[in-house]
């Protein structure tokens, strides 16, 4: 990890072919920005494997396909598993120097196809999973996930006067995954883009599996306006309530420390999934973040990006 500085990939060295456009995601998703820029850098020798969900639905429209990439429909649990296989074939068949990546939601990873991903890492097969994390079932109605914040509301975790939104925790995947011993580990935002663009560079060289958890904001399901969905993404992070962080031999480095946290307040209550929230509520929120920093402090490595 301390050589990541001479990694970092500039802006500049993107190739200016586009190998996901003319989508038809909603204004401002997070998700298709996540989608785009890792085919950015991964290229047109990518094989990517995308299950039921957001971009499997905005991006396959016959006869407007948005991928100019070999690019698959998976089952919903399936991902890791189809691109096990995919990269499995492409050997077979002597094809050298390919990508096989998936894109999955949250609920398509933390939920409905964990158990395919924790066997891929088990094997160690070489493959890119990306989790483009917009914090619930965006495509089927905004339902809660495994990966939904606690008090966010959804259609399956409403809020009103007895209740007060999601009720269970977001589950820490990044933790999840590095406890398999992956080869590799990163969290992201599509708020701090270089950095996400330096670890897709960087998981493209790892012999062996690679897991990217990139936080995009959805303005559909999170009550925002849609220009406002980078900014949403960085305030996240500037908040505390995500971080920028990667794990390989078996080491956790923190990637970026906000000298100071930004109001969870306003991140939280600028979204109309949190417009129920008290004050109280939020400095529990307030609270949590700052357990969760310590403990980040004290047991990881730090390496500014």
């Amino acid at each position: 990890m301390g050589n990541r500085k001479e990694k970092r990939i500039s802006i500049r060295e993107l190739s200016d072919r586009e190998f996901f456009y003319g989508h038809k995601a909603c204004p401002g998703c997070g998700g298709s920005l996540a989608l785009r820029l890792a085919l950015k850098v991964l290229g047109e020798r990518s094989y990517a494997v995308v299950p039921a969900g957001c971009m499997s639905a905005v991006g396959f429209i016959f006869p407007q396909m948005a991928f100019t990439c070999n690019a698959i429909i998976s089952t919903f649990p399936g991902t890791a598993s189809m691109l096990s296989g995919v990269a499995a074939g492409a050997r077979a068949l002597g094809i050298k120097d390919f990508h096989a990546v998936g894109f999955a939601g949250d609920g398509g990873t933390a939920d409905i196809g964990f158990q395919a991903l924790s066997g891929a890492i088990d094997r160690h097969d070489k493959i890119i999973y990306i989790c483009y994390d917009n914090e619930a079932y965006m495509n089927t109605g905004v339902q809660k996930s495994g990966l939904t914040p606690l008090r966010a509301r959804t259609t399956t975790s409403p809020a009103g006067k007895r209740l007060k939104g999601a009720v269970t925790h977001k589950k820490p995947m990044f933790e999840i995954v590095a406890a398999h011993g992956i080869d590799y580990a990163a969290t992201a935002s599509v708020g701090y883009p270089l950095d996400y663009l330096r670890k897709l560079d960087y998981a493209s060289k790892v012999d062996g599996t690679s897991y990217i958890h990139v936080f995009a904001p959805c303005p559909v399901g999170w009550g925002y306006d849609t220009s406002d969905t980078v900014s949403v993404a960085k305030n996240a992070v500037d908040c505390g309530l995500w971080y920028l962080a990667e794990f390989s031999d078996d080491k956790f480095t923190l990637n970026h420390k906000p000298a100071a946290f930004s109001s969870v307040g306003d991140y939280l209550l600028g979204q109309s999934r949190f417009h129920h929230l008290g004050e109280e509520d939020v400095k529990d929120i307030v609270a949590q973040r700052d357990a969760r920093w310590s403990r980040i402090l004290r047991e990881w490595s730090f390496c500014d990006q």
